[in-house]
């Protein structure tokens, strides 16, 4: 394998910025919310992907990016269907995590919890503000079956662009929505000599306990 550069050589010093037990909000979804807007503020690429990791009943795990859609004290929320192998994976196993990292502000966050299916009216809600293309997208992939070529995938978006003609989408049955309700948080701003600051949450009966780890 040749690779135009050695991977051992590749790093960055943090110097942007730094974190602290004492000035960090009480509440982690406040905590969030400040650097969910310093993110948007700077109008910086796929500000809401975040990347969320699942697991089967055996333990194997699966990782992706997906897009943040709702954010309140609940959680965070994303769409999906139900039918791919996250969807699999979060009906045999609620425990996941989600990962945002913003590499121009030297920060991420990891989030811990458990996942649980929106209602249908609140899927149907959102499904609703998607593009008219999105939403025959919806109907027109079975996410994650293995499918003959690219053709066979164009060829039904073109069969239910030609049945929706004029009509309303519906929500497809297999398609909805998902929150992670959290227990833990992990705030990481990077430092200099790799020394980076990470500022923990744990719910602990009811309230948020704060703690930073050795990075």
């Amino acid at each position: 394998m040749r690779i135009s550069k050695s991977i051992n050589i590749l790093r960055r010093e943090y110097k942007l910025n730094k974190l602290s037990e004492e000035t960090v909000r009480k509440n982690p979804f406040k905590q969030f919310e400040l650097w969910l807007n310093d993110v948007i503020k700077l109008n910086l690429p796929e500000q809401n992907a975040m990347i969320l990791a699942t697991s089967d009943k055996n333990a194997n795990p699966s990782v992706r990016v997906v897009l943040l859609k709702g954010l309140g004290d609940q959680g965070f929320k994303f769409f999906t269907n139900y039918g791919s192998k996250k969807g699999k994976n979060l009906s045999e196993n609620t425990s996941a995590s989600i990962l945002f990292y913003w590499a121009e502000l030297e920060r991420q966050v990891r989030v811990e919890g458990k996942i649980r299916k929106l209602s249908r009216i609140e899927s149907q809600k959102y499904f609703n503000t998607r593009p008219l293309e999105s939403r025959i997208a919806a109907w027109a992939s079975e996410q994650s079956k293995i499918i003959p070529d690219r053709n066979f995938l164009e060829l039904q978006y073109k069969i239910f662009e030609k049945n929706f003609s004029g009509k309303k989408i519906p929500l497809p049955p297999n398609w909805g929505g998902y929150i992670l309700e959290p227990n833990y948080f992990e705030f990481w701003q990077g430092r200099e000599n790799r020394l980076h600051d990470r500022i923990c949450y744990k719910k602990q009966k009811g309230k948020w306990k704060i703690f930073r780890l050795a990075p």
